[in-house]
């Protein structure tokens, strides 16, 4: 019961440390959209990661700027990115995604922020509960958290190539279908002109012959 109790008690802790947005956003061509994250106190860890799932080279412009327009990350061209930093001001940060380069083609863009608290809450104590035995229920805990995020950014991976995949899958038939019917087309056509030709050349034969 005691073990519960300060299980509990961990869990909310890292409910409340840790704040995060997890999209999906759909970028039209020539379009440029810009999401907000609120840090608290200075030192925060602030995580960022992004991967385009489908719509051109699956490849997107973005930049992270901090509270007094200082570009803090940025990059062209990219596929997917994973980064953590740490926040040297309190303040709104803005995290942006620039598709004006493509000229038609819109995006899909899985992206995550999140917001932690390195900071360790004191736990609440109840009588008869040890030290040892509350620091090691965080310790495991924390391992756990470890291997929970290794989890999700490996499913993140693979759900981005699933999409990726199908979307090159998709990609593929399309132009099947289109070079199946331009071949279709083009197989009409010569049978329609090889019998044009062959009328004609008789039609001439009769004409020389009467």
């Amino acid at each position: 019961m005691r073990s519960l109790f300060a299980l509990t008690s961990l869990l909310a802790y890292f409910a409340s440390a840790v704040s995060g947005t997890a999209l999906t956003y759909k970028l039209d061509a020539h379009e440029k959209a810009c999401f907000f994250a609120n840090v608290e106190q200075k030192g925060t860890k602030v995580a960022f990661y992004f991967a385009v799932q489908s719509g051109g080279s699956f490849d997107v412009d973005y930049s992270a700027v901090g509270p007094n327009e200082k570009v803090i990350l940025d990059g062209t061209k990219e596929r997917q990115g994973d980064f953590v930093f740490t926040a040297t001001e309190a303040g709104e940060y803005r995290f942006c995604f620039n598709n004006e380069m493509s000229t038609f083609a819109e995006k899909m863009v899985d992206f995550e922020i999140a917001v932690e608290n390195e900071a360790r809450a004191q736990l609440p104590s109840k009588q008869g509960s040890s030290a040892e035995q509350t620091s090691v229920l965080e310790e495991s805990l924390l391992k756990l958290s470890a291997q929970l995020s290794t989890i999700s950014r490996n499913q993140k991976y693979f759900r981005t190539r699933e999409n990726r995949n199908f979307s090159t899958v998709r990609s593929t038939e399309k132009r099947i279908l289109n070079f199946s019917i331009m071949e279709g087309a083009l197989m009409v056509t010569m049978a329609g002109l090889q019998v044009f030709i062959v009328r004609f050349f008789f039609q001439g034969a009769r004409k020389g012959y009467v």
